[in-house]
Order: structure tokens, then C-alpha cells, then sequence
């Protein structure tokens, strides 16, 4: 038996065909949903990338816990358990984030890795001298920003594209071993994540009238810019979404070719979604709506072979860790609170009732897949601690000051008897100026007018409590959220 999971970052389920997008050119997605079982309530879990990489591994919530950062030594690691039980592990990525501090712990899990350089800001091509940006960027403009406009002179034809390479190589695996079993390969592209450069070839499939400001790359908050500017960036985003489509299709046509279909898993998944300027909002801002949140999901399990077909059930990034090990055959571990998908994929049969999602730090969400709830933060939103024995964040260690207050708390029931350090978070206010809000998707899929029932209410604060002590949440979080009285 052979997995192949193939991970974009930031792919918007609504902007794809299968999910019934009339606009954009994704050929590829339709063909991925005739060979697959399509998820229509697919949830993420814990945003952003990082975090929601932690759950691709572990199986559990990452965000009751602590915020962005690495593998922790007491985390179960999907990939190192499939390589330890024998099955062969391979990532091949331009995930830059995987070599930065925040994440460095991942791609070591894989008994081997390639790791392609240059997409958004990877600090890759060392030049003294400062890039010409455009001035339109403003407030984006910083380090990250710096090193992709040092990155974009180096990646001009398609074959220098990130993505581009990065399925090439994924591709050069599967041909070499394609007649060997027992191997497990995650191809993982940062597109179409920001900024949104592609190719012209595929910008082309885009044509419009622009002659406003360089915009593939918005600011995340507010939408502030004209009408024509969203619409023009809206446009990049499809452009770089059509190059996904693209390769994709080489990975399809690869499965035909080898004939694979008969003993090879295919997952296609994403981490979240984006705003394209939906709810007056650019990026990943919370509270997390529907664009961001719910997510699309095709899954391809030849030990049922089903395809073509879709799923109503409710399933969540956490689900993907024991999914896989499930079809290797390997026992899952007691702290993985996801479930195998095997059943849903044959017969739509349920694993959960709610799903929770989140960030650390911001509201807390839980969906039935009707109903969504997103718990606000009360007061000034303290207090907030990390948990963590690898006291790292996006790209660079905690400051200082934060450490200096740190102490040891109690084993948690997943860090294996080990304690942990309890960082305080520094984090203060509440997540943008938006207090609980609750969403019937059935009847208001864009989420356009928060309701009020008080039934449905208090039944999803019961069942946040419930699956919030499941993860054995910290008890700041019952206080920051106004939810001690329920949790006692």
C-alpha cells in the first residue's frame, strides 16, 4: 500500500469548481472530484500554518495549547510513526516556514525531504543591494517582502516557480518507486498562499482591464482599496490558483500512467482558506468565516474505491493523521483524538458531532456543521499562556521578558508525564472588534448576519466545554472566554 498527500497552503474551497466555482480554471480539481470522494464539511482545526501542521502530525488541537512553533518531544509524529513501523516517509516542499525556528522540528520527522527554496519571502538569494519595490505595497514592505522581490528576479520562466518544482520532484519519486510499496509521500507547495504570482501563461486565463497599483499581495485587515484593485487581485490569486490546477493534473495524469488507483491513497487538502476582500476583509483575520475556515477536502482510499461521490460528514484536519495510519495498518496513539476516515470515505458514516477550530489567543469556534459559534473573548482577554518545552515562534525564539516569568505547570494528558514551560503570551485586547457571533450556514452560507437563539446557544457552549476538556484545556482559557461557571 502506497499515500500520496498533496498540500497547498491557502486554497479557497469556494473558488474551485468542484465546489461550484463558474469562474476560475481549475479542469484538474473537476477531475480530482470524479476519482475521489469529495468532503463537503471539511473544518480546519488550529490556524495558521504551522499550527495546523502540528495537527497534520499529531492528530489533536494545537491552538488550546500554545500558539505557532514546532514538534514538541512529546508529540506523536504521523510520519515518524509510519517510518518506524516500516513504511518509507518522503516530503518534498517549499514551505519556507519549515526552516525557519517556528518550525524546524517537522520535516526532519521524514526519513528523507527535499526542500525547494524561493517561494513569498524565503531568505534565499543573498543581494546586499536593496530590491526596487513598488511603492504600492506600503505597509507590507519588511524583511519578507524584501526577500521576495530579491526571489521574483530569480523566478521568471514556469519551471523556476516554487510549486513548479516542487511537483517535479514529487513526480520524479513516484516514478522511481512506483513499483515499490510501503511508502508514504506528502508534496506540500506554499501556493496559492500570498503574494499571488504566477506565471503569464496563466494570468492570461484571466483577462481585464487594470491599470491601478502592483496589488498581488493585500494587507491583511480591512479592505481599503477600490473596487477594480480587489477585483484585479482576486484575478492574481485565480491566476495562481490555475498553475495548482495545472500540476495537479501532471499527479493525476502520473496515477493513470502507473496505474497507482489500485493501491495508492490520494489526499488533496489545504491548511485554510483566505478573505478575498469577502466581509470587507483581506487575508486570515479573525473571526474565522467560512472562506477561511471551511475547507476543501478530496480523498481517494482504493481499499473501498469509492469515487465521484460526496460526503456530508463532518471532518476536521485532525482526522488526516489517523486516516493515514489507519490505512498502513498501524495502531494509533491513545493521544490521537482524531479519527480514521476509512468508513466515512466508504459509507458517509460519522466520526464527530462539532468540531472545534481556532487560534491561540482568538475566538474559539465550534460547528455542527449548521451552526457555527464563535466564542469571543471577555474583558481583556487574559489570562494566556504557551505550553511548550520548544519556546520558539514563527522565526525566531521568545523574547525574553516572556521567559523570565516562565514556570514549570503540571503534565497536560498528552505530554507524556513530562512538564511543560508556562509561558505567559503577552497577548492583551480582544481580536479585532468583534464580540460572540453565531452563524446558521444552512440558511446563511456567506455568513452575512450573525443570529440570536439561546437555545442553540447554550447547547454549543456545552458541547465547546465538552471537547475543550477532551483536549484538557488550560483553565485560562474557560476564564479568558467567561466560561468558568460552565466548565465546573
Amino acid at each position: 500500500m502506497k499515500a500520496i498527500m498533496i498540500l497547498f497552503d491557502t486554497l479557497n474551497r469556494h473558488m474551485l469548481s468542484p465546489y461550484g466555482c463558474t469562474w476560475t480554471h481549475t479542469p484538474n480539481f473537476g477531475r480530482l472530484a470524479e476519482r475521489t470522494v469529495t468532503f463537503d464539511r471539511s473544518y480546519i482545526g488550529s490556524m495558521p500554518c504551522m499550527p495546523a501542521r502540528r495537527e497534520i502530525h499529531t492528530g489533536r488541537y494545537n491552538f488550546l495549547h500554545r500558539s505557532w512553533g514546532p514538534l514538541e518531544p512529546f508529540d506523536d509524529s504521523m510520519p515518524e510513526i509510519l517510518r518506524r513501523s516500516g513504511v518509507y516517509t518522503h516530503l518534498v516542499t517549499d514551505h519556507l516556514h519549515y526552516w525557519e525556528d517556528g518550525g524546524a522540528t517537522y520535516h526532519t520527522r521524514y526519513q528523507t525531504f527535499d526542500l525547494i527554496r524561493g517561494n513569498q519571502g524565503d531568505p534565499w538569494k543573498g543581494e546586499v543591494r536593496n530590491p526596487e519595490i513598488p511603492d504600492s505595497l506600503g505597509s507590507v514592505k519588511g524583511d519578507m517582502n524584501r526577500n521576495d522581490w530579491v526571489n521574483r528576479k530569480y523566478i521568471k520562466e514556469e519551471e523556476e516557480f516554487p510549486q513548479v518544482k516542487t511537483f517535479n520532484s514529487g513526480l520524479e519519486f513516484i516514478e522511481t518507486n512506483a513499483g515499490e510499496d510501503s511508502w508514504f509521500l506528502q508534496m506540500e507547495t506554499f501556493d496559492p498562499h500570498e503574494p499571488f504570482y504566477a506565471p503569464q501563461k496563466f494570468r492570461d486565463l484571466y483577462p481585464h482591464e487594470y491599470e491601478g497599483k502592483h496589488f498581488d499581495r493585500p494587507n491583511y485587515g480591512k479592505v481599503t482599496e477600490t473596487p477594480e484593485e480587489v477585483e484585479h487581485c482576486r484575478y492574481e490569486y485565480a491566476a495562481l490558483l490555475s498553475l495548482c490546477d495545472a500540476y495537479l493534473g501532471k499527479v493525476i495524469d502520473a496515477m493513470d500512467r502507473l496505474d497507482l488507483w489500485k493501491d495508492t491513497m490520494l489526499i488533496v487538502n489545504t491548511d485554510h482558506g483566505f478573505l478575498l476582500s469577502e466581509h470587507d476583509y483581506w487575508g486570515k483575520s479573525v473571526p474565522y468565516y467560512e472562506e477561511v475556515a471551511h475547507t476543501p477536502l478530496f480523498i481517494w482510499d482504493p481499499r473501498s474505491g469509492k469515487r465521484g461521490e460526496r460526503r456530508g460528514s463532518l471532518v476536521q484536519t485532525i482526522d488526516l493523521a489517523p486516516t493515514l495510519l489507519d490505512f498502513f495498518g498501524v495502531e494509533l496513539p491513545k493521544d490521537m483524538l482524531g479519527k480514521p476516515l476509512a468508513d466515512t470515505i466508504a459509507e458517509d458514516r460519522p466520526v464527530r458531532e462539532m468540531a472545534l477550530f481556532g487560534t491561540h489567543g482568538g475566538h474559539v469556534n465550534i460547528t455542527d456543521g449548521r451552526y457555527v459559534y464563535m466564542r469571543a473573548p471577555v474583558g481583556d482577554n487574559r489570562p494566556q499562556y504557551n505550553y511548550t518545552l520548544m519556546p520558539t515562534r514563527m522565526r525566531g525564539f521568545m523574547a525574553l521578558d516572556e521567559l523570565e516569568g516562565m514556570e514549570l505547570a503540571p503534565p497536560f494528558s498528552f505530554t507524556k508525564g513530562l512538564k511543560t514551560l508556562k509561558v505567559d503570551s503577552n497577548r492583551k485586547g480582544r481580536p479585532f472588534p468583534f464580540g460572540t457571533l453565531l452563524f446558521d450556514v444552512e440558511s446563511d452560507p456567506e455568513q452575512q448576519q450573525s443570529i440570536e437563539d439561546p437555545q442553540v446557544e447554550a447547547k454549543m457552549v456545552q458541547e465547546m466545554v465538552r471537547l475543550m476538556q477532551e483536549n484538557d484545556a488550560p483553565a485560562e482559557q474557560y476564564a479568558r472566554l467567561g466560561l468558568e461557571d460552565a466548565a465546573k
